[in-house]
Parts: C-alpha cells; sequence; structure tokens
C-alpha cells in the first residue's frame, strides 16, 4: 500500500496546493486521505483515527485538515449535528477558518461542501466537490467525497460519470491512482455494465491485490450477474488481501454470505455472521450495522432461525436510533428493533421519524416523508403479521426505493421483502403478484437458486 506521504512541496507540484506550511502536517493530510481512499489502517501512522488527531493538532488553522477529519464522521454517518453540540461546532468552525485570506478556493469549496452535508443538503454539497473537480481533476479527497455521497442518495450514473471524467486527468504514477480502477468499477456495476465493471475491477486488483474496494465491485459483478460459485472461490482465495482493509471487510464477508444464502448453504452463511460480521459490527461503524441488519432479515426471509442475535445487534444499534441521517440507515435500525421484539422502541421511532419530517429540513428529510417512512410503517406491518397491508403499502412506491441509497445488491431486500409478503398475504390478487415478481426477477438473473425456491414455495401455497 502507497505510504510514501507527500510534503507541501509534493502537493504543490501536482497542482493540489495546500495552506498549511507544515510538511508534517501535508504528510499527515495523505496518511489520512490515502488510509480513508484505501479503508485501511496504517499502522506506521498509528490507524486512521490515531492519525486524524495528529492532523488537527499539527496545524489547527489548516482548513482542509478539518475538512477531512470531520468529512469522516459526516461521511461515516454516525455522528448528527443536531444530537452533538460538538460536532457542530466544529463543522462550522471549518467554514470561519476558510475566511482566511491564504486559504485557497478549493479549500473554500471544500468547507461548504462539509458543512452543506452536515446541515443534510447532500445534493448542493455535491455540486461544489463537482465544481472542485472541474478545476482540480485530480482531487482525490473531492471525488472520494462525491463517491461516497453518490452512493447514499442512489445516483447510480452519477458514481459512475463522477470517476470516468477525471480519469484522463490522472497519470499512472499519480498516488493512489489504482484506486479509480475499482471506484469506476462500482458505478460500472451500477449501471449494469457488468463486463466493463469486471474488467475495472480487475485492472485495479492487479495495480492493487490489497484494493479492497475493486474486491468490492468484483463482488457485485458476481452477485448481479449469479455467478455465485465463482464469488465464493474469489472471495475465499482472496481472503488475505482484502481483510488486511479493515473498514470494508465487514461490508465484503456480507457478499459472500449473499452467494451462500443465494446457493441454499444457509448454515455456511449463518456461520460468517457469527464469525465476521457479527464479531465486526461490534465496531460501531454504520456501514458494518447496515450490513448485520440486512444480513440477519434476509436469512430469517429465508426460514432460518437466528436465534437470539437480533439483541446483540439492537444494542449497538440503539444509540443511533434517533439520529436521522441517512433514510437507508433507519430502515435497517427499524428492523433491529423489530428483531429483537422491542415493538414500543420500533414505535418510538417511528414517532421520531415523524417528528423529524415536520421539524428538520434537507434531503433526507424529503426522502423520509416520500419513501422512507412508508418503507418503515410497511415493515412494522409485515412484522405484525399484517402482510396484505405491507404489500400495499410498499407497492405504490416500488420503484421509488433507489432513492433511499445503497447499491442493487443492497436494495435488493425490498425485493424479497415485496415478494414475501405477497406470498404470505391471504389476498388472491397478491399471490399472482408474487408470481409475477418472481417471473420478473428470473428474467433479470437467470442463474437464481433462491427464485427458484420461492417460485417452488409460491406453487406449494397457492393453487389460485
Amino acid at each position: 500500500m502507497y505510504n510514501q506521504w507527500r510534503d507541501c512541496q509534493e502537493w504543490q507540484k501536482q497542482g493540489l496546493p495546500l495552506s498549511t506550511t507544515n510538511n508534517e502536517t501535508a504528510k499527515l493530510y495523505d496518511a489520512v486521505l490515502c488510509q480513508y481512499v484505501g479503508w485501511y489502517d496504517e499502522d506506521a501512522v498509528g490507524g486512521i483515527e490515531a492519525s486524524a488527531k495528529k492532523l488537527v493538532e499539527s496545524d489547527p488553522n489548516f482548513v482542509l485538515g478539518h475538512v477531512l477529519v470531520n468529512g469522516l464522521d459526516v461521511m461515516g454517518t454516525g455522528r448528527s449535528i443536531y444530537l452533538d453540540a460538538e460536532f457542530k461546532t466544529d463543522i462550522d468552525n471549518i467554514v470561519k477558518l476558510a475566511e482566511n485570506s491564504n486559504v485557497s478556493s478549493r479549500e473554500k469549496l471544500h468547507a461548504e461542501a462539509i458543512k452543506l452535508w452536515a446541515y443534510g443538503d447532500i445534493t448542493k454539497a455535491q455540486d461544489k466537490w463537482e465544481e472542485v473537480l472541474v478545476q482540480y481533476p485530480t482531487d482525490m479527497l473531492a471525488l472520494k467525497f462525491a463517491h461516497d455521497s453518490y452512493f447514499y442518495m442512489g445516483y447510480s450514473a452519477q458514481i459512475r460519470d463522477s470517476i470516468a471524467r477525471v480519469m484522463p486527468h490522472w497519470k499512472k504514477d499519480t498516488p493512489l491512482y489504482g484506486y479509480l480502477m475499482g471506484m469506476h468499477a462500482f458505478g460500472l456495476v451500477e449501471t449494469n455494465l457488468y463486463d466493463q465493471a469486471e474488467k475495472e475491477a480487475r485492472l485495479g486488483l492487479d495495480l492493487n491485490k490489497n484494493d479492497a474496494w475493486s474486491t468490492h465491485s468484483l463482488a457485485h459483478v458476481f452477485e448481479m450477474m449469479g455467478r455465485q460459485d465463482e464469488g465464493t472461490s474469489f472471495m475465499s482465495s482472496t481472503k488475505d488481501n482484502w481483510t488486511k482493509c479493515g473498514m470494508l471487510a465487514c461490508h465484503n464477508y456480507w457478499h459472500w454470505a449473499l452467494y451462500l444464502l443465494e446457493k441454499g448453504e444457509q448454515s455456511a452463511a449463518l456461520e460468517i455472521f457469527d464469525s465476521e460480521v457479527g464479531q465486526r459490527v461490534k465496531s460501531g461503524a454504520l456501514l458494518d450495522i447496515v450490513d448485520s441488519c440486512s444480513l440477519l432479515y434476509r436469512m430469517e426471509m429465508e426460514g432460518v432461525n437466528v436465534g437470539e442475535r437480533w439483541k446483540d445487534v439492537y444494542e449497538i444499534c440503539k444509540p443511533h436510533i434517533g439520529e436521522h441521517i441517512l433514510c437507508f440507515n433507519d430502515i435497517h435500525l427499524l428492523m433491529s428493533t423489530l428483531g429483537s421484539k422491542q415493538k414500543e422502541e420500533a414505535n418510538r421511532m417511528m414517532e421520531s421519524i415523524h417528528t423529524f419530517i415536520n421539524e428538520k429540513t434537507g434531503t433526507q428529510r424529503q426522502l423520509a416523508q416520500e419513501v422512507g417512512a412508508v418503507i418503515c410503517n410497511a415493515f412494522q406491518a409485515y412484522d405484525s403479521g399484517n402482510f396484505a397491508e405491507a404489500v400495499e403499502l410498499f407497492l405504490p412506491i416500488r420503484y421509488q426505493v433507489w432513492k433511499i441509497g445503497g447499491s442493487n445488491a443492497q436494495r435488493d431486500l425490498f425485493n424479497l421483502f415485496l415478494i414475501n409478503a405477497a406470498l404470505k398475504s391471504p389476498e388472491k390478487k397478491h399471490h399472482q403478484l408474487a408470481r409475477s415478481l418472481l417471473i420478473e426477477r428470473k428474467a433479470l438473473k437467470e442463474c437464481a437458486p433462491m427464485t427458484d425456491r420461492l417460485i417452488g414455495r409460491a406453487m406449494a401455497l397457492h393453487v389460485d
């Protein structure tokens, strides 16, 4: 992994001058950025948290240092300025620091963007980073923040195109160049360009076998194309490479478990939960939390008895239930309350979501009103045994689910949810709907053993 950290002169030479004059600060900025992009902790600098702390301390007036460090919390979606006064102060201070005369227009745009994101206006934040990239196409911080933000909004074409626009400006010897391959591959797979995505992801891994995001993009290719055997073989044979990137390892294990679930190997999928996902969720990272909730919910829909596992996951979810940073997170957090039989907590969470809709502003507030709250209501109905109600709630917004963000693979949980609700509904029209949805699902992914099992179940349950 790259660890030749750039000093002030090197940043200047690459056309990305920094407002700091402290070489140690410039190198620490590079170190934190590289760990963020690569999803790993570099022992030489004490890992990402320790090096982030050193970065801010080394030059308290360095705007991009504050943008990066606070941006990690923003992109981690685990802190809210509405519930964390210290975080709000830190975000507000970034813009004040950027008012200094020695701060470049590039750094000012970064400061504006991170504040917009923290205050809920994600789309305007994305526009700011794209403005940076028009002038500075090799600014990896702007590129990665935009990349992650597009993912959170479900903007698949933007994930792809944002990377494609800047790639010709990068030289192969530019630090972090190889990571562009996996990032571009992810945009390609999310826009159903699977062959191109596979080519880009494999190129990324040729350049850096430890590139966990290229691994992740290739995992998506296998998932979407129904290549489960290749997926399990690939994840197994490269495990020593991608597990070095601890911040993404839980999610890559989640992908591995999906292949096993698809193949009907529920015990093996449960073993991955117990040995990896269920352990790594203790990090408290929202991505890990989402993975654990998603995997348990999918296993239950497959008829797996997950025992008391929801209770441990719920305890990790509990501190985030009132944050409402992303609708995508909220829906998975609600799953934890339902799975652990915390019905009163689920009701309180729904009240909190409605308060958020009524009192707050921003992108996620609008999405919560249009889509998020409806999905949550459908999950509550399903949990209560009101399967027909769950179908009637979910069906009208089925083609709007992409708005909550995440990947096609992650959102497939909602396709499975609707099918399972329709199968369990007492309504004849819902049984017919379930069969139609299964035909559609089979047409999209022919090699889909789970779909075949669901078709068999539908035929066995209903003769109407």
